[in-house]
């Protein structure tokens, strides 16, 4: 992530004073951790959405008794998950500590929604990926703990690939493109991939592509959804589209699933956390399926792209901001608990010592007993690192999810989606009194 400047910083920061004079409690009053009355026991409530991490607050709790974690689970962020947290934060009686997206930290901060850890957190930030430590410290102060990074992969039905005729599966997007129209020409039903509504999956292409969404210069956010970089990765998939060679059900549906078990799908391009999902989510053809790389650009300089992460935050009220700041550490990085979110999560670890833990060597029998991290690994050199999110990625991530849907049936097209999308956001970005170019 490129460093921001001062004059960006103070423009954030005053929009965080802004947030906290309108509704955002500062102090402890407001939230429900406390200081319990039996034996001085600090109770910390957390919310977030992610399988296993129930089961890391359960082994934290049972060597912290001093610290007492209660784990509440609501919907994903980006299905209600963040809003019910902002809208915590303005009435004063949020949690201390939220699963929150690299990708939304900036609007949480923005929003006046963050309590500034520093002072806490800066002793464990040898401990991470220096690009994972960026992804939570805005303005040199840091928010939250990384918990992970997300390479993206080729999941894969071995078998029915070699049905179809595809030997190997597509090391290159032009290969990718071949084997879509190998596989629909022998079975018009049959779909070698699907076209979801995801914008954070959208932004891993794009991130692969080099093709950034947000930067900034001098005073002024630079907002690039529709540059060129950004047309050329949407034409791509929108002659996909305009072929018919892609499945368009919408991402994580049911019925995805269930076109994958019935064999009409036959491979999702996705993050790391996706490996699991899919299988407890398709049962037919355990064993059948495999992880290859992404599809690349170019096979000799492979380049390869990130669909997300996510931070355990502090949230704007804590009233144990040390033992919130203890925990959040101690989950990313107690091996115990890395395990667990390695097997149960899907987790690719931002603390350097989990990318040594023994979860990550374990055989997949759902994915025929590979090694499945092996892949992620591999890859994990060759993404890049200066990508940037921006401080509306609530509403932009909306408004793209919104586009990719309506492209999927006809409405729209990538292209003049992306220019929508771009207009929405700078529009939105200068509503909350930002500074930005263009628009």
């Amino acid at each position: 992530m490129k460093a921001r400047s001062h004059s960006l910083t103070a423009t954030i920061a005053v929009l965080t004073v802004a947030a906290v004079v309108s509704g955002c409690s500062s102090g402890s009053a407001g939230t429900k951790d406390s200081a319990g009355s039996s034996g001085g026991v600090v109770k910390l409530d957390f919310w977030g959405w992610a399988p296993g991490y129930d089961q890391s607050v359960a082994l934290f709790n049972r060597t912290h008794p001093n610290i007492q974690v209660s784990f509440d689970k609501t919907a994903s962020g980006s299905k209600g998950g963040y809003t019910k947290m902002l809208t915590a934060a303005k009435a004063g009686n949020a949690p201390c500590l939220a699963q929150v997206g690299y990708e939304t930290l900036p609007s949480f901060a923005a929003a006046g929604a963050l309590a500034d850890i520093t002072k806490y957190a800066t002793p464990a930030k040898a401990q991470f990926a220096d690009w994972t430590w960026r992804q939570v410290t805005i303005g040199g102060q840091s928010y939250g703990i990384p918990v992970d990074t997300a390479p993206m992969a080729l999941m894969y039905r071995k078998d029915l690939f070699a049905k179809y005729g595809i030997t190997t599966p597509p090391a290159t997007w032009d290969d990718y493109a071949a084997d879509a129209a190998k596989v629909h020409a022998a079975d018009p039903s049959v779909y070698l991939g699907d076209f979801g509504n995801d914008a954070y999956n959208y932004a891993g292409l794009a991130w692969q592509a080099g093709a950034g969404w947000f930067g900034t210069a001098g005073d002024q956010w630079q907002v690039s959804v529709d540059s060129a970089a950004n047309q050329k990765v949407a034409g791509y998939w929108q002659g996909l589209l305009d072929k018919k060679l892609l499945k368009t059900d919408p991402s994580y549906d049911p019925s995805l699933y269930s076109d994958m078990a019935n064999g009409k799908v036959l491979s999702d391009v996705n993050a790391v956390w996706d490996a699991p999902i899919i299988a407890s989510s398709v049962k037919a053809g355990a064993g059948q399926w495999a992880v290859a790389p992404m599809p690349v650009q170019d096979a000799a300089n492979p380049v390869y792209g990130n669909d997300g992460g996510s931070a355990t935050a502090v949230l704007k009220g804590c009233g144990h901001a040390k033992e919130a700041t203890e925990f959040a550490t101690w989950m990313s990085t107690d091996a115990d608990s890395v395990s667990n979110l390695i097997k149960v999560t899907g987790i690719y670890p931002a603390a350097t010592a989990g990318l040594s833990n023994p979860a990550l060597t374990a055989p997949d029998p759902f994915y025929g007993g590979q090694t499945i991290y092996d892949v992620f690994k591999s890859e994990s050199a060759h993404i890049g690192t200066d990508w940037q999110w921006g401080p509306t990625m609530t509403q932009t991530a909306t408004d793209l999810g919104d586009g990719l849907g309506q492209a999927g049936t006809g409405g729209t097209t990538l292209p003049n989606m992306l220019t929508t999308v771009q207009n929405k956001t700078v529009a939105g970005m200068k509503q909350q009194g930002l500074s930005v170019a263009g628009g």
